[in-house]
């Protein structure tokens, strides 16, 4: 205790009021419109200055980040991670990911679980996974009582508006909202009864779509099922005719657009295709967030990880400003926290450090139907509540040579 404080002492009288200097990197904060060389500065877990030229004297580590991408933390809006559980065969288990064995390595502070739990099933998720992640993990709660578990997410009987919004209430710190996914039966109840308590609450529905036929269409979901600021997952995904035969992007997502409707990617293993996405991108329809709908299949097929997701979007043109914000400021107000997804002097010091590769680089979607792009992100550094939680190339380590190794006992 004697030798921190004297550490504390010493450092003060050196004017180190920083803990981590983040120096020389081409900031990118859209909240705040800045995109130049900067310097990030942060004290206990929090963002202290965001400047040009903070002296290094100030700040007791330094990490030199020249020429790479300064951001805050990736919010991922689409992921599974209800792991733990010992069920085979579904989200609600082994199809899901650990968040912490994930989040960090791809510069994602935050990400929010997209309906793999229900309101029956959430205490469990809750108290196994969101409490012990050091990743900030939100929940959008499945409208489906038992999640996307055995039990499925078709039985009308299982969509409780009332109880989700109760359980939602419960929780007010880490539900954001609603899920309504994968249903194949007749009409409306799983949207409605998603909006429903969605109503309840205040809280944004997404909706993983299911199946359309004459009576479920995307022109009627848009405007007449949805409100404002519910979120559209998978939008390039072609299940549901966004586009149509001619080429051309149904005209009821440029409705749902124009009436408010979120439009996210939610790449996945199965609902991110060229063939739709490319025609998309060239009449201008851009996601309003990205997301990679994180499972087992996916990570380890076309989706990759969220940097990945976000290189594909660089590949159509899209500034990576842009790609930025819809990876950090967009989501942060899609799911009604706009604490997070931006450089505020006091904001939590979560920080993604990119780098932005050039070269000849293949993207494979879910298909797995390659397309070639020029340009690819790579998660250098991730830090979370001011502490380094991935460094890549060691760029807040000291060198072997003079690193103080502790003594190790040799072992019995």
């Amino acid at each position: 205790m004697r030798f921190f404080l004297l550490t504390a002492l010493a450092a003060a009288a050196c004017g180190q009021q920083f803990d981590l200097l983040i120096k020389g990197g081409h900031v990118i904060d859209p909240k705040n419109n800045i995109s130049r060389i900067m310097d990030v500065a942060v004290a206990g877990d929090k963002i202290a200055r965001v400047a040009a030229d903070i002296p290094p004297s100030e700040a007791k580590r330094v990490a030199n980040v020249s020429g790479l991408y300064v951001t805050p933390g990736l919010i991922d809006i689409h992921v599974h991670v209800y792991a733990n559980t010992g069920m085979r065969d579904v989200l609600t288990g082994d199809h899901s990911v650990f968040p912490d064995s994930f989040s960090f390595r791809s510069g994602v502070t935050t990400m929010v679980d997209a309906g793999t739990a229900g309101y029956r099933n959430f205490p469990d998720f809750r108290e196994k996974i969101i409490d012990r992640a050091k990743t900030r993990v939100y929940a959008l709660l499945n409208i489906a009582a038992g999640g996307m578990g055995p039990a499925g997410e078709d039985n009308p009987a299982e969509m409780d508006a009332e109880a989700a919004a109760r359980m939602a209430k419960a929780h007010t710190d880490v539900v954001v909202g609603f899920k309504s996914a994968h249903y194949k039966g007749k009409g409306w109840p799983s949207v409605e009864n998603a909006v429903k308590a969605g109503r309840l609450t205040d809280l944004p529905v997404m909706v993983d779509f299911g199946y359309i036929d004459q009576e479920r269409n995307l022109n009627t979901l848009f405007l007449d099922k949805l409100r404002p600021g519910d979120i559209y997952t998978h939008c390039y995904s072609g299940h549901r005719q966004e586009l149509l035969d001619t080429g051309k992007l149904n005209p009821a997502m440029w409705a749902g657009r124009k009436r408010g409707i979120i439009f996210d990617v939610g790449h996945g293993g199965g609902s991110f295709y060229w063939n739709i996405a490319v025609p998309a991108f060239e009449q201008k329809f851009f996601p309003d967030s990205i997301s990679t709908d994180l499972h087992t299949g996916s990570m380890n097929a076309g989706m990759k990880d969220m940097t990945n997701v976000m290189s594909k979007v660089l590949s159509f043109g899209v500034s990576m400003e842009e790609v930025v914000r819809m990876s950090t400021w967009n989501p942060a107000r899609e799911i009604k926290r706009p604490q997070l997804g931006h450089l505020d002097q006091g904001a939590e010091a979560d920080i993604a450090v990119l780098r932005l590769e050039k070269g000849n680089f293949g993207f494979i979607d879910a298909a797995g139907a390659a397309r070639a792009g020029d340009r690819r992100l790579v998660a250098e550094m991730t830090v979370r509540k001011g502490k380094v939680v991935w460094d890549l190339n060691g760029l807040t380590a000291q060198d072997w040579k003079t690193f103080p190794y502790k003594k190790r006992e040799p072992p019995k």
